[in-house]
């Protein structure tokens, strides 16, 4: 007896819309609960971020502030962009919940593991970034810095690039996710991408160059992570393709 083929959920466009509606205010109300205790410890948590730097500067060297509302408007920037973060499992949650009804069910099995393996990776690109580039970073600064230069930076600008690095390891991070999709999309074979390793490590220097500063250490930094988890990408790749193989 054939078994039957799988529907799809079918609905109008008001109801879609609708749903839409509720996911996105979900969403928003997840991003609103964070954010009231990140502002409450607004100056906290700006102190967390700026700790790195502040290690590294030389004695009497300190942030500054350049505007008369820097003080009060940074940290409040700053803990909305950290409630962004953590209500990001939520937000990309609705997400899925949305589009999952128009998948069939073999997609969704490999769909699942692939969103909660960005974010996982996400998150550890930036804690990456936060634990061994930053102290890394700035001693190299530190000690590059001219005579009678005294280091004393901006704290919106100190902000801007630490986000900004945190979104680059982040991304980077994502090499696994990526290797995987585009060797289930059919795009290219695993056995192909295996054999490509030196031109992909050529490439992953010169995105790394693109994505730090412009100092050997941090390039490197950036750059030897993201080759072995192109290595670890290949094999999920080869694991998800003998799975999809079985699920067939």
């Amino acid at each position: 007896m054939s078994e039957e083929p799988e529907r799809l959920a079918e609905g109008t466009l008001l109801s879609h819309l609708l749903e839409l509606r509720d996911r996105l205010l979900r969403a928003f109300l997840a991003v609103i609960v964070a954010f009231a205790p990140c502002a409450f410890y607004a100056d906290e948590i700006f102190s967390f971020l700026a700790q790195p730097l502040l290690d590294k500067l030389p004695t009497g060297g300190s942030l500054i502030a350049t505007s008369v509302i820097s003080p009060f408007m940074t940290p409040f920037k700053l803990a909305f962009f950290v409630a962004v973060f953590i209500a990001m499992p939520v937000v990309l949650y609705q997400v899925w919940a949305f589009v999952a009804p128009g998948l069939y069910r073999r997609e969704r099995r490999f769909a699942v593991p692939l969103l909660v393996s960005s974010v996982l990776l996400f998150y550890a690109g930036a804690a990456f970034a936060y634990v061994a580039v930053f102290p890394v970073m700035f001693q190299f600064f530190a000690n590059t810095a001219p005579a009678g230069v005294m280091m004393m930076t901006d704290i919106s600008n100190y902000m801007d690039f630490a986000l900004t690095m945190f979104f680059a390891f982040g991304v980077a991070f994502e090499m696994p996710v990526a290797v995987v999709l585009v060797v289930l999309a059919g795009l290219v074979r695993v056995e192909k991408l295996a054999k490509a390793r030196g031109y992909v490590l050529i490439g992953i220097f010169v995105a790394a160059a693109f994505l730090t500063p412009p100092d050997a250490i941090s390039q490197s930094i950036m750059a030897i992570p993201m080759y072995l988890l192109y290595e670890g990408g290949l094999v999920m790749a080869r694991i998800m393709q003998r799975m999809r193989r079985e699920a067939a």
